[in-house]
């Protein structure tokens, strides 16, 4: 089984990741879903959910095959900004890394969207949330953008999320996942 790590905040966007993970923890992916924090308290979601998370940033961790960064209400915080190093890691030996809406303005604080092209929220609230931001010519005003090992999407874009985040981790085929996709955004399945 290949790992997919989810960095869990306090205050994170549950639903945000909710679909993909859903998807990747079937049996017949090959994908198991596991979940990474700044330590091993328990972290409560936007909707009360609590979650013991698998691993610290002090664990050794698994081999992994992508970090999955859903937003949430603490992105900002001092606290938060020790993923830094682990997300350099996924870039510097090509990991794949998802991130929606405010965990794409933690991307945009330390340059890493400047490379690449990239969504989130608005321009204007990455450039707000981010100065540090260099990225504008990557900007694309999309729900979701995958490219080169990077997915990122706004708030309002789960579902395009795990779509991308599916087709990068190769979960099937396109046509499928397209399937999928449709089935969950306009309620019917296709045939």
């Amino acid at each position: 089984m290949k790992t997919v790590l989810v960095f869990l905040t306090d205050g994170f966007a549950d639903w945000e990741a909710s679909y993909v993970t859903a998807e990747l923890n079937k049996s017949w992916t090959g994908y198991k879903v596991q979940t990474v924090a700044i330590d091993k308290e328990p972290k409560i979601s936007m909707g009360g959910l609590k979650v013991l998370p698998d691993y610290s940033m002090d664990d050794d961790l698994p081999d992994f095959h992508m970090l999955i960064m859903p937003g949430g209400t603490t992105w900002r915080e001092e606290k938060n900004q020790k993923i830094q190093k682990l997300v350099k890691e996924c870039f510097d030996k090509n990991i794949s890394v998802a991130a929606i809406c405010d965990a794409t303005t933690f991307l945009g604080m330390h340059g890493f969207l400047d490379c690449h092209k990239h969504t989130g929220n608005s321009l204007s609230y990455l450039k707000e949330g981010a100065s540090e931001y260099r990225g504008e010519e990557h900007y694309i005003t999309t729900p979701s953008v995958r490219n080169n090992g990077l997915v990122t999407a706004n708030g309002t874009a789960a579902l395009e999320f795990a779509r991308n985040i599916l087709l990068e981790l190769n979960v099937g085929d396109e046509k499928g996942i397209q399937n999928w996709y449709e089935h969950f955004k306009k309620g019917s399945v296709p045939s």
